[in-house]
């Protein structure tokens, strides 16, 4: 077998070189064992192969070792006894790298929004009941109806609001929305920003175009989720990895099986997506795992017991990478003979007992042949990569950012208008109408007042109008001229009365 293939991935050695074949890493696979069994340097190994055969990479980095896939290795002599065992040279060398990160530390800012989220992976994050997610599921028929956009976690906020203030007209269009259902929903979205989802949810949203770059010189380049701080919310986590597997579904045409996958994606502590997963969640995950692999996409579970996976998605998974395991407990017996049942057996040796004796950096391992196959279990020793065993230093991690094909991107959040902004500027028109209204009834009632008023004056005015005019009364009263009149007349006519007296007094005195 020349493991200078271009369509041959060189992963160990056994007997034989063992290779993984490029056009079946799209049928997926699975790498298990315990901690500190060389899970994470198997990973680093297919990662850099993957790179240099022109694949993307996705990983997620949960301890942060992984990191050191960005730089060059510098192999010691055990590292150099066993390139030499198995006829290998190695170079040391690095895929290129981009470095993300939820919370925009240890990497590029990686968001979604809530609308590419939807109901049912957040409902998921936020751990609703059957009643809670139908309400949330209304929440989003109102926000299309009404053209609120939902990008972040204040625009879910405000459409909750919004329902809750137009629960009677909602009710009767949508059906039942309770004020205690939405105020869970809105606890649950503050649990939520506690735990650091308030970084995940925003724009500018990633572009799943930038997670399958390839290089100039034709190298695939390898994405690393930093999440060393992330899987402390290990159902965060475990959502966002998830609505990447979907989006990816969603979004990439069928292209069947190709000679090589567009992206392989690595998700490491698996067992996270699965624990406490309802039915519905369960079922999406097994049809995107199912139904990936035509869009030409690669999934890789990476836990510690395949025991952690279901069996519905278990039986898909047909690249396997076994590392030690170690059965103390009879539910770990159990979970051993199942691990070592999903090998094809070699007559070499037995399974069960081979995987609990395997050292550190070797592996079984079971790959799908040229006819898609499983080969027989082969108990190998893991290559030893080109690039660092152990994690990248933040100068290091720096410089890989500064010379990253996305730097700026998603450097800088935008805030765009939203459902909050939407609805805030309804309730200030709203506001001001409500002013408008009242200072304008306000004014319509002074105006009925006075017009009141000044109906009631011109009334009096009309029934005074509309009396006869009252007659004429002779007084008593004299004026000035008329006193001065009369008393004139006395005097003169005294005067004369006395002279005609005397007059007639003084003939008679005559005679």
């Amino acid at each position: 077998m020349d493991v200078n293939d271009p369509g041959l991935l060189f992963v160990g050695f056994s007997d034989k070189p063992e290779t993984l074949r490029l056009d079946r890493t799209n049928r997926h696979g699975l790498v298990a064992g315990a901690t500190g069994t060389g899970k994470t340097v198997t990973l680093q190994i297919l990662a850099q192969a993957l790179s240099d055969a022109g694949v993307p990479v996705f990983a997620a980095d949960v301890k942060g070792d992984l990191s050191g896939v960005s730089q060059p290795g510098a192999p010691n002599e055990k590292m150099l006894a066993r390139a030499q065992g198995m006829n290998l040279t190695l170079n040391p060398d690095a895929p290129p790298t981009v470095f993300w990160d939820l919370f925009g530390e240890k990497g590029h800012p990686v968001r979604t929004t809530i609308s590419e989220m939807g109901p049912l992976l957040l409902a998921r994050l936020m751990e609703l009941n059957d009643v809670q997610e139908g309400v949330l599921n209304i929440v989003f028929k109102v926000a299309d109806a009404e053209g609120l956009l939902l990008l972040d976690l204040k625009d879910l906020q405000a459409a909750l609001k919004y329902v809750a203030d137009n629960e009677k007209t909602i009710d009767v269009e949508y059906g039942n929305v309770s004020a205690a259902t939405i105020g869970t929903i809105q606890r649950g979205l503050l649990t939520l920003e506690t735990q650091g989802a308030a970084n995940l949810f925003g724009e500018p949203a990633l572009k799943l175009s930038d997670l399958m770059r390839v290089d100039g010189s034709g190298r695939g380049v390898v994405s690393i989720l930093a999440a060393d701080q992330l899987i402390q919310s290990p159902r965060l986590y475990a959502t966002f990895l998830l609505w990447l597997l979907s989006e990816l579904f969603e979004e990439l045409p069928e292209i069947g099986d190709p000679e090589k996958p567009r992206l392989v994606f690595f998700f490491d502590e698996a067992h996270l997506l699965f624990r406490d997963a309802p039915k519905a969640l369960l079922e999406k995950v097994e049809q995107v795992v199912r139904l990936i692999r035509s869009k030409g996409v690669g999934i890789f579970f990476v836990t510690q017991n395949p025991a952690d996976i279901p069996e519905t998605v278990l039986a898909q998974l047909g690249n396997r990478f076994q590392h030690a395991l170690r059965a103390y407990t009879p539910a770990e017996q159990k979970g051993l003979r199942a691990a070592a049942a999903s090998f094809r057996p070699n007559p070499a040796f037995d399974t069960a007992e081979t995987i609990q004796g395997l050292g550190v950096g070797e592996a079984l391992v079971s790959v799908l042949d040229e006819k898609g196959a499983p080969t027989v279990v082969a108990r190998t020793l893991i290559r030893p990569p080109a690039s660092r065993l152990g994690p990248a230093t933040q100068p290091e991690r720096q410089t890989t950012m500064a010379n990253s094909p996305v730097r700026g991107l998603y450097d800088t959040a935008q805030d765009r208008e939203s459902a909050f902004e939407t609805l805030r500027a309804r309730a200030q028109q709203g506001a001001r109408q409500a002013e408008l209204d009242a200072a304008q009834a306000t004014a319509d009632k002074q105006r009925a007042a006075d017009e009141k008023a000044w109906e009631k004056e011109q009334a009096r005015r009309d029934r005074v109008e509309s009396r006869p005019a009252p007659r004429a009364r002779s007084s008593n009263r004299q004026s000035m001229g008329e006193a001065f009149g009369k008393t004139l007349v006395r005097t003169l006519a005294s005067q004369v009365g006395r002279e005609l007296l005397r007059g007639v007094l003084g003939g008679l005195k005559r005679r």
